[in-house]
């Protein structure tokens, strides 16, 4: 895998930045997440199927698995 430009949020939290996921976006238009403290674990997937992803966190419909 080329390298990415990984992006996390701002409000990843923690001493050392690594509590959150990270997104990128590969040369070949699918959406990169891993686990800051895992980088090694990369899960590829497309814009439409991440969009349907945060479209459903936001609603809250992930509430009860926090």
């Amino acid at each position: 895998m080329p390298e990415l430009s990984w992006q996390k949020s701002s409000f990843s939290g923690g001493d050392d930045g690594n509590n959150c996921l990270e997104l990128a976006t590969g040369i070949d238009g699918l959406r990169h997440v891993r686990e800051s403290d895992d980088p090694s674990l990369v899960i590829t997937t497309t814009t439409a199927k991440l969009y349907a992803f945060l479209l459903g966190a936001k609603a809250g419909e992930f509430d009860h698995l926090a």
